[in-house]
């Protein structure tokens, strides 16, 4: 199969544990793209905390995309423009602090390239450093919020977070609800997800599903995981979807995204 689209996510995919792109991984993704590969970056992060890692790899430059808040949005890099954005409504997110309020979690949306909460906790600070975007530390979360916003974060101690998840989905199914990491549980409109998004770009470039390669490590990857004609997981898969991808190469700290390049697309 020669291979038109390699999709990655960025946090412990692309990225190593120090929030780096290795020089392995840079050199073989150029490699790809000079062969007329499109690479995509796909991920939780809001579009602004992708940006320095899509400049690093000239992905505006082979006329690339990238897909941020989980799906949400689609930017074309050529230009810097959103070519596609969903989000909540003010009246979900209203309802989604008061959610957390019941069930003891943190939660965090975006305005103004700002970080906005009423709380704060060790998992808001993740987000804070991950992201390098400002914290707006609020009084009351609903009276700062009174417009959409592309994603919501419910964050908390991670097996407590987990057994909310479910529960979120049951009370709320108009709603895109999946774990980027242990401790945060994204939320989006219904039918956003890294797949839904990634077939509206490869329906705009004229990719089939089954020319694309996506790689990731988390819950919140699994859609595009299952979506494209190769899934493959970096070995730091979280354990219980570990059976869920076609391949598993290295970790995100030993190069992964570097031998997927040499194995199936050089």
């Amino acid at each position: 199969m020669a291979y038109k689209m390699l999709v990655l996510d960025v946090d412990d995919t692309l990225l190593t544990d120090d929030y780096l792109i290795s020089e392995r991984n840079r050199a073989l993704l150029k490699k790809a793209q000079d062969a007329g590969v499109y690479v995509v970056l796909a991920s939780g992060r809001p579009t602004r905390a992708m940006m320095a890692f899509a400049e690093e790899l000239e992905l505006a430059r082979y006329g690339s995309y990238m897909i941020s808040y989980n799906g949400a949005v689609i930017t074309e890099l050529s230009t810097g423009k959103a070519i596609f954005e969903q989000s909540l409504t003010c009246e979900q997110i209203h309802d989604l602090h008061d959610f957390s309020v019941e069930n003891r979690l943190h939660i965090i949306t975006y305005k103004n390239d700002q970080i906005v909460s009423e709380t704060k906790s060790p998992y808001i600070d993740v987000e804070l450093n991950l992201t390098g975007m400002p914290h707006h530390h609020v009084d009351c979360f609903k009276t700062e919020i009174t417009g959409s916003a592309v994603k919501c974060i419910l964050l908390e101690e991670p097996v407590y977070l987990k057994s909310v998840e479910s529960r979120l989905k049951a009370a709320r199914p108009q709603l895109s609800v999946s774990l980027s990491k242990p401790f945060f549980l994204e939320v989006t409109p219904k039918g956003i997800d890294k797949a839904a998004s990634l077939d509206r770009l490869a329906k705009l470039l004229g990719v089939c599903a089954e020319e694309i390669i996506a790689v990731g490590n988390a819950h919140n990857d699994l859609s595009m995981i299952e979506y494209a004609g190769l899934g493959v997981w970096v070995d730091n898969v979280s354990p219980d979807i570990r059976d869920r991808a076609d391949v598993i190469v290295a970790s995100n700290n030993h190069d992964g995204v570097a031998e997927v390049v040499e194995r199936f697309i050089l």
